[in-house]
C-alpha cells in the first residue's frame, strides 16, 4: 500500500503525515507513507486545497486535517 500526503509542508500537512503513519501502525498494515510537495504532482491529482491524502493512486480526501480514526476508515475501505 502506498499513501501519499499532498501539501507544501505546512503544519497541517505535517500533522496529516503523522496521523497517517499512526493509522498505519494502529491497523498493523505495511504501507509506504510519502510526502508530495511538488505543486505539479498535487495538481495532477486534481487537489486544489491541501493537505490531501492519496491511497494507492486514489484521492481519499483533501482540504482538511483528517484524524487518525478518519484515515483508518479510508485505509479499511
Amino acid at each position: 500500500m502506498k499513501i501519499e500526503i499532498l501539501g507544501p509542508g505546512c503544519p497541517r500537512c505535517q500533522a496529516l503525515e503523522a496521523n497517517a503513519k499512526e493509522a498505519v501502525k494502529e491497523l498493523g498494515l505495511e504501507a509506504e507513507v510519502e510526502k508530495v510537495t511538488e505543486m505539479g504532482k498535487i495538481m495532477a491529482y486534481g487537489v486544489m486545497s491541501t493537505p490531501g491524502i492519496v491511497v494507492d493512486g486514489k484521492v481519499k480526501g483533501s482540504g482538511k486535517l483528517f484524524s487518525v480514526e478518519e484515515i483508518k476508515e479510508m485505509l479499511k475501505g
